[in-house]
């Protein structure tokens, strides 16, 4: 932030980030807290900084420059006087502390990202009125989890099952909610909440991908869930007055001999009404939720006042009291109850010898579960809380508690009071009992089912438009809300979900669809805190303490267990499901960095990775090419041209199968200070470019004084541990001959020595300009030059190239240089012997020194090679004299690009003869070569740097594509398996 004045009174401003802030006046209450740390402060220097403005580089919305006048008054100079040092940064945190709960990420990845980093006029922005633990999560929890299963299911499960496997039906239900409590309360008090529930809790855990697949599917389990209570509602309501149904339908119950006519309810009656229900919630939902939220706790009251009448007229029943079938709590129904009895029943739930439904204890599983869930009606109110962190743990964990509690009581109570008959035939026997009259527990059922459909039809759209506004996936965009606005259309395609599987109109049929998209949830919530706690990252310090990641695996367990014991096809179905969600949303969504427990785990992975590694070399058969890329060395490519474009398909090329990692440098000439953001805008510049050529790699920007430095202190640095790079690649210099890049010989010699000293392999590139991308095939040979010992390194090169598309169809040629005639045979034996043993196909061929002299046939390659040789001679020499000249002048040493240096001419004429010959033999053998290797010579100690370029350029004179190679001091091949 530049220092200028800030002007415009109560103007609010801009700074660098997009964040909009007020400016300070002497009153704001961080100020006067700031002012009161030192009341010792002299009245001089109050009066000495009336005069002082601070100032900022920004502008307001006209493109003006403002600033903040002096508001006066002792605290406000004091603060101004005390904190001149931090600048105004320090005073922007304090008066931000409240946009830290949002994610702090340099560029938000989705609209919601933002929420809440606005301070309006130096006020905070103004809030709705929250809500505790009791009203904002006990309440909504117990509504939820105390539905419709228990008034019309839990009696006829306890005369399906017995007593016994009830009690164990409700015990491995209620831990699996419990087990996911431990882990929501854990994640829930790890750091401020957003809007989105569960959603929000797994995708910040588990990365977008989980979280968008398995919010919509808790998204459909909600809107399933809202045709399960309406169902429910219509079902009691028909129950209690016969005489509204529109159709009739009679079923028959078999008892041995005896055949006994039961009137139930119509399948079509359940369809009609239950849309016609439904309609008038989507009506009530669309008037908004400010509305629901004052009615939903009056919902509450006719539940306990019927739980309540429940229990008073199981204490007052009689024998056949109030209807037969009945027994008051007795020993023997009690005994008769205990054991299960599971019989074959019509889809309206009636026994039935002839029934199309068979029912077991897995069963009973899918159809009783529903009747726990509900945990995460707390945490979907999570915007709406004073203290989440406090609220959601005590307030679900109280509820879960309450309610299995209450189940637990009610098998006891349920398995003594009715004979088995009465318990199987009467799915309203929760009425029947009920103290005084049965019309009560018939309205409680009503309403308490249809406030739990209100918060379904309600929850449901909200999540959908938290999920559509995350921004990940594009095809959820029709349900994007702004910010405070009702989710008018996601709320429409929730109705319409819903009135969909209300047509189905069997209550059974839905429950264990219900059943998966829950457990799908608590599968994910569990998951989510087992990785986290298990990776313990350093952000990972939640305030609930009564949580270990053994209990969230074991959680996650049971939920995969009951998934399977309810139905394995309706598992496979939804786990399907989850998985093309997820699939879909890696392909076409949005990347998005929430900070998820998979990126920690990558992190932690590498870690230990690097240090099972250790600082020991790497064995041969483990040894990875690991490429620094040296992409602007000679520094002549455009500006906006970050690197060379064929370097990184080289880069490629350097990789089996694409796997492995290539570091892409760039050096910045100047001030770091001066350059930082260049270097940053450089560094984003050159990852586009590798994302673009598809090559896993990272960019990296150094700024340094000169080029030198700067590839002296990456070389050095530049890793960890044994994920150092080995080989550094950068392209020839064809250019060094310029007027204007004189400095080019001593950079290049310099490159070289400095990988020698820090023992990096090195690659130089000739010809880049007509490498071959992987969609040119190429055809001839790859010509190996193996002069020097290298580890092996340039045969492994071949081998690389050959896994390549373009250079699959090339054999391989390997030129080895004998000094003597006699040495040729056996060389060429022993190179084939090792070939074979490294598993290498490759042609042998051995040449002699004493070769280098015959002319061959039409010496067109030795006219060419003699040509140039001339040339360096020629040039080489003037350099020599020009340097002599210039030492004699000034009477000091030879010196050349600053250094003192020794001069051997008959030692340059020997080195010039060499190249000369080894690049005729190239041009001999390999002019047709789809690539040439040769060993890279080192630059002779105390020679000019120009004499070495020489050597260079006529080495690869005339040489199209080439490859100079020069490993380091270890192996890179093994022959042993």
């Amino acid at each position: 932030m530049n220092n200028g004045d800030l002007e415009g009174g109560e103007e609010a401003f801009h700074v660098k980030g997009g964040r909009k802030y007020s400016p300070v006046g002497a009153h704001d209450r961080a100020v006067l807290e700031m002012s009161s740390m030192d009341p010792g402060s002299s009245s001089s220097e109050s009066k000495s900084s009336i005069s002082r403005k601070i100032k900022v580089g920004t502008q307001d919305s006209d493109g003006r420059e403002g600033s903040i006048p002096d508001n006066g008054g002792a605290n406000g100079l004091n603060r101004e006087h005390k904190l001149e040092l931090f600048g105004f940064d320090s005073l922007v945190n304090i008066l931000g502390l409240k946009s830290m709960t949002g994610e702090q990420i340099p560029a938000p990845s989705s609209p919601r990202d933002i929420e809440d980093v606005s301070i309006t006029n130096g006020h905070p922005k103004p809030s709705d009125v929250k809500m505790g633990t009791i009203m904002g999560v006990f309440v909504p929890c117990f509504q939820s989890i105390l539905g419709i299963i228990y008034y019309i299911r839990f009696s006829w499960i306890i005369g399906m099952g017995g007593i016994g496997e009830s009690l164990l039906l409700v015990s491995f239900c209620g831990l699996c909610t419990f087990l996911t409590t431990l882990s929501l309360s854990a994640i829930a008090t790890n750091g401020a909440m957003k809007g989105g529930g569960p959603y929000y809790l797994i995708g910040r855990a588990l990365g977008p991908e989980v979280g968008v697949s398995i919010g919509l599917c808790f998204f459909l389990g909600n809107a399933v869930a809202g045709a399960l209570y309406v169902l429910g509602a219509v079902e009691t309501f028909l129950k209690a007055l016969p005489s509204a149904g529109i159709f009739t339908e009679t079923t028959t119950k078999v008892n041995g001999t005896i055949s006994e006519p039961i009137q139930s309810i119509s399948t079509h009656d359940l369809q009609i009404y239950g849309i016609v229900v439904t309609i008038i919630l989507c009506i009530i939902v669309f008037g908004g939720v400010k509305m629901i939220n004052r009615v939903a706790p009056a919902f509450l009251v006719p539940v306990l006042f019927s739980v309540f009448c429940i229990f008073i007229g199981v204490l007052l029943a009689k024998k056949d009291d109030p209807e037969p079938g009945v027994t008051g709590l007795s020993l023997e129904s009690f005994k008769n109850n205990w054991s299960s009895d599971y019989q074959n029943t019509n889809n309206a739930g009636i026994p039935d010898a002839e029934g199309k439904v068979h029912w077991n204890f897995n069963a009973l599983v899918g159809l009783f579960f529903p009747a726990v869930t509900g945990i995460m009606a707390g945490s979907n109110r999570s915007a709406s809380l004073k203290d989440t962190q406090r609220s959601i743990p005590i307030g679900t964990l109280a509820a879960t508690l309450a309610t299995t509690g209450l189940y637990l009581v009610s098998v006891f109570l349920f398995g003594a009071v009715a004979t088995r008959d009465k318990l199987l035939t009467d799915r309203l026997l929760t009425a029947t009992i009920a103290w005084p009259f049965p019309a009560i527990i018939h309205v409680g059922i009503i309403l308490s089912t249809l406030g739990a459909a209100l918060q379904s039809l309600t929850g449901a759209p909200r999540l959908l438009a938290a999920i559509a506004n995350d921004d990940i996936l594009p095809v959820l965009n029709y349900f994007r809300v702004a910010d405070g606005s009702e989710p008018h259309i996601a709320t429409l395609f929730t109705a319409i979900i819903c009135m969909g599987c209300v047509i189905i109109g069997n209550l059974d049929l839905i429950t264990p669809t219900v059943t998966m998209f829950f457990l799908l949830c608590y599968s994910g919530v569990n998951l989510s805190c087992f990785l986290l706690d298990l990776l313990d990252a350093p952000s990972w310090r939640p305030r609930w303490k009564f949580h270990h990641w053994s209990l969230s695996l074991l959680g996650a367990s049971i939920c995969v267990v009951i998934m399977f014991l309810i139905s394995w096809s309706f598992t496979v179905v939804s786990l399907a499901l989850a998985s093309l969600i997820y699939y879909y949303v890696s392909i076409k969504g949005k990347a998005g960095d929430w900070g998820d427990g998979f990126k920690s785990a990558y992190f932690q992975l590498a870690l230990r990775s690097l240090r099972s590694l250790g600082a020991n070399q790497v064995h041969p058969k483990n040894w990875y090419p690991i490429p620094l890329v040296f992409c602007r060395p000679w520094g002549k490519l455009p500006e906006n041209v970050p690197c060379h474009p064929k370097l990184a398909d080289f880069a490629n090329c350097m990789k089996k199968k694409g796997r492995g990692m290539s570091i892409f440098v760039n050096i910045l000439d100047g001030d770091y200070h001066e350059c930082a953001e260049d270097a940053k805008a450089a560094c984003k510049q050159l990852d586009t470019y590798i994302n673009y050529k598809n090559c896993e790699g990272v960019a990296e920007i150094v700024v340094a004084p000169n080029m030198t430095e700067g590839f002296r202190g990456i070389v050095q640095t530049m890793g960890l541990g044994n994920l150092k790079p080995n080989i550094v690649v950068m392209r020839y210099p064809e250019i060094w001959r310029r007027e204007n890049l004189k400095e080019i010989p001593a950079r290049f010699v310099g490159i070289i020595n400095d990988c020698i000293v820090a023992n990096k392999a090195v690659v130089i590139v000739k010809g880049l300009d007509e490498w071959p991308n992987e969609y040119q095939r190429q055809y001839g040979s790859i010509d190996l030059y193996w002069i020097v010992r290298d580890g092996g390194l340039m045969l492994l090169l071949s081998q690389l190239l050959l896994t390549k598309e373009s250079f699959e169809s090339c054999k391989i040629q390997v030129f080895c240089i004998a000094e003597e005639d006699s040495d040729a045979e056996g060389l060429k034996a022993d190179v084939k012997k090792f070939l074979y043993d490294l598993r290498m196909q490759a042609e042998v061929i051995v040449i002699t020194i004493k070769s280098w002299d015959v002319q061959p046939e039409g010496g067109s390659q030795q006219d060419e090679s003699l040509e140039a040789f001339t040339a360096a001679q020629q040039r080489v020499a003037g350099y020599l004299a020009e340097i002599k000249t210039a030492a004699k002048k000034e009477g000091t040493p030879l010196m050349a690009d600053g250094k003192p240096v020794v001069v051997d001419e008959q030692q340059a004429e020997k080195f010039l003869y060499t190249t000369l010959k080894l690049n005729s033999t190239i041009l001999r053998y390999s002019r047709m070569a789809a690539v040439v290797l040769v060993s890279l010579p080192p630059p002779p100690v105390s020679h000019p740097a120009y004499c070495y370029m020489e050597y260079m350029d006529l080495l690869v004179e005339n040489v199209p594509r080439l490859l100079m190679v020069r490993g380091y001091r270890r192996d890179v091949v093994t022959l042993f398996t």
